[in-house]
């Protein structure tokens, strides 16, 4: 990574001020005891609140940080980004998810093409589509109502949404049952087969070629699977997909086909058709266009808000700190509300996919590290899985997330004098705490707890669609500043490809042993070949 002079400066700086927070009276203890700690770091915008008090963090180190965001004119490059410059450089394209959630009404031309009227009409036919559904109007073969939905796509065509539609579960009111079929492993599709009603399942069948491997077998088994309970695969399957690919071939009629566009990457498209096709389903068109309004709200606040005030810009500077001078090389998504339970999968690959990368944006290899690890589960869980580690262990930060007001509040039998909810928010409030001011044990080493372990925490108000929709753009927002500090393209994802053309050599040999039982894998290397015997005489 090559800075200017400045950027070099300010990098320097940072280093210095990480060994100066390694010395004794620079542990969170005293930092967070420090006065007006909570009130100097903690920002509210965008309709969510950010705490970085129990970051290992002062007034110099973010300055440094600040000035870092400045010369790297991070601001500048984010707008850039919303008003549809070429921004992922290696495919030469824009990357404007920002648009599937801009109800503004103004341009945004990539190409010479108003994209945001492309984004408006698809918008219009899954409100559409949404409502021939809900009215019965629009059925399967046999005239039944559809009560369940199959989304068959893998990645960022299913994470995303999965993360969404549990997040809103509370509010599905409209019949319908939501399944995702993602992983190739046929146990999958066997799980979903066995649950739904194949006369009222609508299978939507989510990629943007129309090519991926595991996407398309699943969709054949589905269509072979339709047509043994004697229905008509136009009459049950609908597509999300590129505007010309296979699956929005008039020849091969379906009941809707959705256009995804190349400037909206699978991993950043919950906001598009991707996203909204099932959504509008499952929860109704309205609420999944409220969370389109709170996505753009953050929006907002991530390209408008002064650097000193923008979560997402503090959230990705604090995880530069402690991922670059620190050398911290995980970080945990912990939210404290079941129906987030599976933001930290979308998180891991939103993250791990645009920022794992090894080379700038200019094809230049990286002097450091880029991403980190994410993972995580939701609390209490997580504190009697992997708490022992993150107290004792190996450290790591922590995002805590927070739901003020949960979906069944109206639950309120108390053990030890507090409500579940409340019992919740006392775990969340005292982990981080007990993270960063540990606990001393002279005497006894195995119940000594080092402390000085940094966590931030963000809180919501509700599991309303708009704030569903902030904490999925707070994340992408943070994900991608990251990226534009180490100028690398977050956009792209070509570390999945060697895997995925190693596999089909190696489906080339199966393929032809399934035609000649007498093929002997001469193919592949041998490490491979016994493998593939293994397959073939059905056991070890």
């Amino acid at each position: 990574m090559t800075y200017q002079s400045d950027e070099a400066d300010a990098w320097r700086s940072l280093g210095s001020h990480a060994e100066r927070m390694d010395a004794p009276e620079n542990h969170l203890s005293f930092l967070m005891a420090k006065e007006n700690r909570f009130a100097e770091c903690t920002v509210t915008g965008g309709g969510i609140l950010y705490d970085y008090s129990r970051q290992r963090v002062d007034r110099d180190v973010m300055a440094s940080l600040i000035g870092l965001a400045k010369n790297r004119g991070l601001m500048q490059q984010f707008l850039d980004m919303t008003r549809g410059k070429t921004v992922n450089r290696s495919e030469n394209r824009a990357a404007l998810h920002t648009a599937a959630r801009d109800f503004s009404g103004r341009e945004i031309t990539v190409n010479g093409v108003d994209v945001a009227a492309e984004v408006r009409r698809v918008r219009e036919e899954m409100r559409e589509f949404a409502h021939k559904v809900h009215s019965g109007s629009l059925t399967g073969t046999t005239g039944k109502r559809f009560e369940h939905v199959v989304v068959i796509g893998i990645g960022g065509s299913y994470l995303g949404t999965e993360f969404v539609a549990k997040a809103l579960e509370g509010a599905a009111d409209k019949g319908v049952s939501l399944h995702f079929l993602s992983n190739v492993d046929i146990d999958c599709f066997g799980a979903i087969a066995r649950v739904i009603d194949p006369e009222t399942t609508m299978w939507i069948v989510i990629s943007k070629s129309y090519t991926t491997t595991e996407t398309m077998a699943n969709a054949r088994q589905a269509e072979t699977f339709i047509r043994r309970h004697n229905l008509e695969p136009k009459d049950h399957i609908a597509t999300v997909t590129a505007k010309g690919s296979p699956g929005d071939d008039p020849d091969n009629p379906v009941l809707g086909a959705f256009h995804m566009f190349d400037f909206i990457g699978g991993r950043f498209s919950v906001t598009s058709a991707v996203g909204g096709v099932p959504l509008s389903l499952y929860v109704g068109y309205d609420r999944f266009e409220r969370f389109l309004k709170g996505a753009e709200e953050m929006d907002g606040h991530a390209t408008d808000a002064d650097p000193e005030e923008n979560a997402p810009l503090l959230a990705a500077l604090i995880s530069v700190w402690n991922n670059n001078f620190l050398g911290y090389a995980a970080n945990a998504v912990i939210p404290y509300s079941t129906p987030l339970s599976k933001l930290p999968a979308h998180i891991q690959q939103l993250y791990m996919e645009s920022n794992g990368k090894g080379v700038t944006g200019d094809g230049i290899l990286l002097e450091t590290q880029s991403g980190v690890i994410v993972f995580g589960e939701p609390g209490t869980n997580a504190q009697h899985s992997f708490f022992q580690l993150a107290h004792q262990g190996r450290p790591f930060p922590i995002d805590f997330i927070g739901v003020v007001n949960p979906h069944h509040g109206s639950y309120t039998q108390r053990s030890k004098g507090v409500t579940n909810h409340q019992e919740l928010w006392a775990n969340l409030i005292a982990q981080p705490r007990a993270l960063a001011a540990g606990k001393a044990a002279p005497d006894d080493p195995a119940r000594h707890f080092p402390g000085n372990r940094p966590s931030s925490t963000i809180v919501i108000n509700d599991l309303s669609p708009e704030n569903i929709g902030r904490l999925l753009s707070f994340y992408e927002a943070k994900t991608v500043f990251e990226a534009f500090v180490w100028d690398i393209n977050p956009f792209d994802q070509f570390g999945v490809e060697l895997g995925k053309t190693m596999a089909g050599e190696i489906r080339s040999s199966m393929a032809r042993k399934n035609e000649d039982p007498d093929y002997r894998f001469d193919g592949v290397g041998e490490i491979e070949r016994a493998y593939l015997d293994i397959l073939s005489k059905g056991g070890v």
